[in-house]
């Protein structure tokens, strides 16, 4: 699912490092056309890696502020063809290419290694020639604005392939993952940060030290958004920047799906408890007992629009996010590109929007979880949560 689709799962990095100085739009033309993807239809090439345009997968040329450039995005498609040859197929071809060899060769009880290695190869390349390369595309949006880029995929492979691209493509940066202690400091205020940083367990800078260390920050978030669901309104204010003004109401809860984990001596216990929830007494029960919930269906809900997306807790990545529709009205004077243009906008504005609504809720939660509040609010989840046992 791309980028444009109403459900787009996405992950997102904040670029690191020193822009080059000069025309921001000469450089990354230049660097984006470098790095474009190159065709391996009429070769026998196995993969192909580059960049494309985001509306048509074809081109490769961004020479044109059409084919990148909206305003304060950056917007391109990473494209990867890759021929596969089923194991089961080279191995009969070989065979079959071994038979003829010792036909010709009645002297012979086996093939020679480096023969056979030889047949191999051609036997391969024979089959490359017949076997056309699948394509994939994966969206990115890169807002120079804020220096978030946004990448729809979940996949660790795709998205090392992705880092490795973009750091390839822009020399001299690099992507840092968005991961929950990340996010925190994005999201967290000024008098709030030093409680942050002391509360935070990573022994070092490192990405992956801060999201293992720091798994509590899923895990208590998840909680108290349950918890919030069962006893309060589940209503909260926008606090952090974005298209819906600051102190607007929204809604948040978690529902139908969520998933907890616990490690122990035999290894790693995972439970998913699926459909609408009444009491949640199941997930409290597991809970009890000492897992932990990973990940967890929510929505935010801003007047008549909702927003729904499956949380990752470990990395917060947004899996299947579903942002209301984008319905433009049809107009027979608009241009095929400018329509593209606009469905684009407005369907960052609502990604964006939904974003904001999350960042506001994990922000509030900060407040709690960070200042003097969160004794109290945690000894009334523990009570709520012993509750379990007499049900």
């Amino acid at each position: 699912m791309g980028i444009l689709s109403n459900t787009v799962s996405i992950c997102q990095f904040r670029v690191a490092g020193d822009f080059p100085a000069g025309d921001l739009f000469q450089w990354a033309s230049q660097r984006l056309a470098g790095n474009g993807f190159k065709s391996i239809d009429q070769g026998t090439a196995e993969l192909s890696v580059g960049w494309v345009h985001l509306d048509d997968h074809r081109q490769s040329d961004f020479a044109a502020p059409g084919a990148f450039w909206r305003d304060h995005y950056l917007v391109f498609t990473l494209r990867r063809d890759q021929r596969r040859l089923p194991a089961a197929l080279v191995k009969a071809y070989q065979q079959v290419a071994e038979h003829e060899y010792l036909a010709e060769n009645p002297g012979l009880s086996r093939v020679p290694k480096q023969k056979k290695e030889d047949m191999k190869e051609a036997v391969r390349s024979m089959l490359l020639a017949k076997t056309l390369p699948v394509p994939s595309t994966w969206d990115a949006v890169w807002d120079t604005r804020t220096g978030l880029v946004t990448f729809a995929s979940l996949s660790p492979a795709i998205i090392e392939l992705f880092e490795g691209q973009f750091k390839k493509t822009f020399e001299g940066l690099r992507l840092v993952a968005v991961h929950p202690y990340a996010r925190a400091e994005q999201v967290v205020t000024e008098a709030l940060k030093p409680a942050l940083a002391q509360a935070n367990q990573a022994g070092s800078d490192a990405a992956l030290d801060l999201i293992r260390s720091n798994q509590w920050l899923g895990w208590d978030f998840f909680l108290w958004v349950m918890f919030r669901t069962m006893h309060d309104t589940s209503e909260y204010r926008i606090t952090c920047g974005g298209h819906g003004e600051m102190n607007e109401p929204f809604a948040a809860y978690v529902n139908d799906r969520l998933v907890l984990l616990s490690s122990g001596e035999n290894g790693q216990q995972k439970i998913t408890v699926a459909g609408p929830q009444d009491h949640f007494s199941e997930v409290r029960t597991a809970l009890q007992n000492g897992k932990r919930i990973t990940e967890a269906t929510l929505y935010l809900e801003k007047e008549e629009h909702t927003w729904r997306v499956t949380l990752k807790g470990e990395l917060f990545h947004f899996a299947s996010l579903k942002a209301p529709a984008v319905r433009l009205e049809k107009d027979d004077s608009v241009d095929e590109h400018s329509e593209k243009e606009a469905v684009f906008f407005e369907r960052m504005f609502v990604l964006e929007q939904g974003l904001q609504l999350f960042d506001s809720l994990y922000s509030i939660f900060l407040e709690l979880r960070l200042g003097s509040g969160w004794e109290e609010e945690s000894t009334r989840i523990g009570k709520w949560l012993a509750e379990s046992d007499a049900l």
